[in-house]
């Protein structure tokens, strides 16, 4: 039987609609208002805005009648559109993930948007806005069972239907005040500086006052620095502590859940068996402390989240996080291998050339426009290239296991990339003109996840030319392998006797960045 969205998505809707129009009904009514004038100008004005908000509501009336979805034995299907019709069949098996949005109005009115994302997907398959938010939770919960019954077999399906007992949901993590308050601290999106150089001069006239920074560049420079730094760690301390606050990660059954937010709260499922890659994550600041973040790819959208990822972790004791990501992947020992040496040479003369382009640019700028910068003191960053260029290659390794390759990279953001061979899609290396000169090249493994879309594989960077090429040939070996003793449908992920097996025996004695 066919059910209808909540019929407070009504007038919900109809204020967004009206809010997206508004810019529309002020130039019309403002253009009668300037050229009329008087009475009839500000009638003209009136009548804009009533139209406009008469017109949303009518709209989004129509749209709400006829607007019907059906939970089907096969498929979830949906029958929209107010000028042309259009039906969809989803079928169950190709749901990654069913995710659950409520922002702080909706939560007081008691509806959420409900989100159903497939493989593959780069945004939401099918989008429920609004139901009741009992109705949402029961659309995540059937959809899942669904999911699962279709892929198991008669005698799985027959158990599946008695549902998930309580015995089944297992909480995995939960986020600490503490937790919570070390992740506003340690959090940085250097995304926000640009923003921010922006915003200042509006936010706050007095440190846009070029009085302020009047002095040696040596002296300016680092200040500003500093307290751009501050105002993007500021800034992105409150932007996670508002996303994970309250966040709570359980397994049932085959799947994961989490739910979390402050202001916009949202909850969703993560399907084992299509897990792509997991990501441990550390900042400089999170090393500092010892504390760590957990990313699981899978193969689709992600609502709320950069790159098709979502957190299991979003930050704990790094042995905390080594724990589950082995329990979901048991990867192992792992010892990684650097590029060669001559691969530091590299990013020394890299990184000298950039400073040599900047202290060129100063130069201009003082020769030219700024008199008194002393473009001079740029030259003490050479102190700091061999530096940078030694820890940039420290943190770079690569190793293959028995049944995964695993990749780490990056100094101010480190990030450890497991991806079991099964996952892998494509395996190559590639060369710029820079490492053809050493002899280098990288080797990148490309998976079903959405962050290959935008570039974030697992990579092996500058390694041997001649290493990269057997590496290529080993994990497209060991990928055949992996897919010639997969003889069951389901991933083998999250067996408990085998998570209890390795963590009572098998506990890593080598952690990924050690």
């Amino acid at each position: 039987m066919s059910t209808k969205l909540h019929p407070l998505s009504v007038p919900y809707r109809s204020v967004q609609t009206a809010l997206g129009l508004l810019w529309i009904v002020f130039l019309i009514g403002f253009s009668g208002t300037a050229v009329i004038g008087g009475t009839t100008g500000a009638l003209i004005f009136g009548a804009a805005i009533l139209a406009g908000l008469v017109g949303a509501v009518v709209w989004e009336f129509l749209y709400f009648q006829r607007f019907e979805y059906e939970l089907t034995d096969d498929t979830f299907d949906l029958v929209s559109g107010v000028v042309s019709r259009r039906n969809r069949e989803i079928p169950y098996r190709r749901i990654q993930n069913v995710g659950i949005s409520r922002n702080v109005i909706q939560r007081l009115a008691g509806i959420a948007e409900v989100s159903l994302e497939t493989a593959g997907g780069s945004s939401a398959e099918a989008q429920l806005r609004y139901v009741s938010f009992e109705e949402a939770k029961r659309l995540q919960n059937e959809l899942s069972r669904r999911k699962r019954r279709r892929s198991a077999t008669e005698s799985a399906a027959e158990t599946d239907d008695e549902g998930v007992s309580e015995r089944e949901t297992e909480q995995l993590f939960e986020i600490t005040e503490w937790e919570l308050a070390v992740l506003g601290v340690v959090s940085i999106d250097l995304r926000l500086i640009p923003l921010l150089t922006l915003a200042i001069p509006f936010l706050s006239p007095a440190l846009a006052d070029p009085a302020l920074w009047a002095g040696p560049l040596y002296v300016v420079a680092p200040l500003a620095a500093i307290v751009l730094y501050l105002l993007t760690s500021i800034a992105s301390g409150i932007i996670s502590v508002t996303n994970y606050y309250d966040f709570q990660l359980v397994r049932t059954g085959e799947e994961l859940r989490f739910e979390r937010g402050l202001l916009q709260r949202y909850s969703g499922t993560i399907p084992l068996e299509k897990v792509q890659t997991l990501t441990i994550s550390e900042n400089v600041l999170e090393r500092a402390v010892g504390y760590a973040s957990l990313l699981i790819e899978t193969a689709g959208y992600s609502p709320g989240e950069a790159g098709g990822s979502q957190s299991a972790i979003p930050i704990a004791k790094r042995e905390r996080v080594l724990r589950l990501a082995q329990s979901i992947e048991p990867y192992g020992d792992v010892e990684f291998e650097r590029p060669p040496k001559r691969a530091r040479e590299r990013y020394f003369f890299r990184y000298l050339g950039v400073l040599g382009v900047l202290t060129g640019l100063v130069f201009l700028a003082e020769r030219f426009f700024v008199p008194g910068l002393e473009w001079y003191w740029m030259l003490l960053g050479v102190i700091a290239v061999p530096i940078g260029a030694h820890l940039k290659w420290k943190h770079l390794g690569y190793a293959l296991v028995d049944d995964h390759v695993v990749t780490r990279a990056g100094f101010w953001n480190r990030t450890t990339t497991v991806v079991p061979y099964h996952r892998v899609q494509t395996v190559l290396d590639s060369q710029t003109i820079f490492q053809r000169r050493r002899k280098l090249a990288t080797l990148t493994i490309d998976t079903a996840g959405s962050s290959s879309l935008i570039g974030q594989d697992a990579r092996a960077i500058d390694i041997d030319r001649e290493r990269a090429n057997e590496l290529r040939e080993d994990v497209a070996d060991r990928l055949q392998e992996s897919l010639a003793g997969r003889t069951a449908p389901e991933d083998k992920l999250f067996d408990p006797a085998g998570t209890e097996t390795a963590g009572a025996e098998d506990s890593p004695s080598v952690s990924p960045g050690e």
